[in-house]
C-alpha cells in the first residue's frame, strides 16, 4: 500500500483532500492532506516573506520530520511548482509524483509564466490594492473558470469553496524555482488528466509533449480542474491503480 502526501493548489488547504483521503483509506493506503503556509489553518503563519522556497520547504519538512518512505507526492494545479522542488530534494524518499491537471516546473519558472502578460499584470494590480502588497484573493467563483473548468462543483460544493478558500501568497507566484527540478531517474512520474489538461494535451501543446512518452503514464479524469471536489472518490481510485 502506498503513502500518499496530498498538497492542494492556491488559495486551499488540506480541508480539500478530506473525501479523497478517506477514499484512498478505504483502498488501504495511508493518506496525509497536507496545508501549505499562509493558507486554511495555516493562515496566521503567513506574511509578505511567504514564497515559493517556504512551501517547498513545507512539504520536505513533514516528509522528513514524519520520517515517511516510499512517498507518493500529489500536487493539484499550483502545488506543481513546490512539488517539483521537493521531490527533488526529497531523493529516495519519493517513490512517485503524480501531477493532478499539472505538470512539473522547470528551473528559473514561476506561475506567472503561465499567463498572459497582462493576466499576471492585474494580479499585480489587485495584490498592490487588496491585498496588502503579499495576498492574492481567491476570486468570484464566476471568474474562478478563467483558471479552470468548474465542471462538477455543485452548489454545496461552490458554497463550501467560497467559505473556506483563504488569500494566497503572492510570493508564491512571482518567485521562480531554483534547482535542482528533477526527481530521481527511478522515480515514477504520473499525469491525472482532467478536461483542461487533456484538451491542451491533445491540441499538442509542444511544452506538454514530454507528459506523452515514457517514463510518463497518464490516466484521465473527465472532470473539471478541481477533481477532490467534483469527483473525489473517483480521483481516488485513479490513485490507487497508479499505485499498485
Amino acid at each position: 500500500m502506498a503513502t500518499f502526501v496530498l498538497v492542494p493548489g492556491a488559495w486551499l488547504g488540506a480541508w480539500v483532500w478530506e473525501d479523497t483521503a478517506e477514499a484512498l483509506r478505504g483502498h488501504g493506503h495511508t493518506a496525509l492532506p497536507l496545508t501549505l503556509t499562509g493558507l486554511a489553518e495555516q493562515a496566521d503563519r503567513g506574511g509578505p516573506d511567504t514564497d515559493l522556497e517556504t512551501h517547498i520547504a513545507d512539504i520536505t519538512g513533514f516528509v522528513e520530520r514524519n520520517d515517511l518512505r516510499d512517498v507518493t507526492l500529489v500536487a493539484h494545479s499550483y502545488a506543481a511548482a513546490p512539488v517539483t522542488g521537493a521531490a527533488a530534494r526529497l531523493g529516495d524518499r519519493v517513490e512517485r509524483v503524480v501531477y493532478v491537471d499539472s505538470a512539473p516546473f522547470a528551473t528559473g519558472m514561476r506561475m506567472l509564466d503561465l499567463m498572459p502578460p497582462e493576466e499576471a499584470d492585474r494580479l499585480r494590480r489587485e495584490v498592490a490594492e487588496s491585498g496588502d502588497g503579499w495576498r492574492l484573493p481567491m476570486p468570484p467563483f464566476e471568474v474562478l473558470g478563467r483558471y479552470g473548468s468548474v465542471e462538477g462543483i455543485d452548489a454545496d460544493r461552490e458554497d463550501v469553496l467560497r467559505a473556506r478558500a483563504t488569500d494566497q501568497p503572492f510570493g508564491t507566484y512571482t518567485q521562480p524555482l531554483a534547482g535542482p527540478a528533477e526527481p530521481g531517474a527511478d522515480v515514477d512520474r504520473v499525469l491525472i488528466a482532467c478536461r483542461d489538461f487533456t484538451g491542451m494535451l491533445e491540441a499538442g501543446v509542444p511544452m506538454l509533449a514530454f507528459l506523452g512518452r515514457p517514463p510518463w503514464r497518464r490516466f484521465d479524469l473527465p472532470t473539471g480542474h478541481w477533481p477532490m471536489l467534483s469527483a473525489p472518490a473517483d480521483l481516488a481510485g485513479l490513485l490507487d491503480e497508479a499505485a499498485a
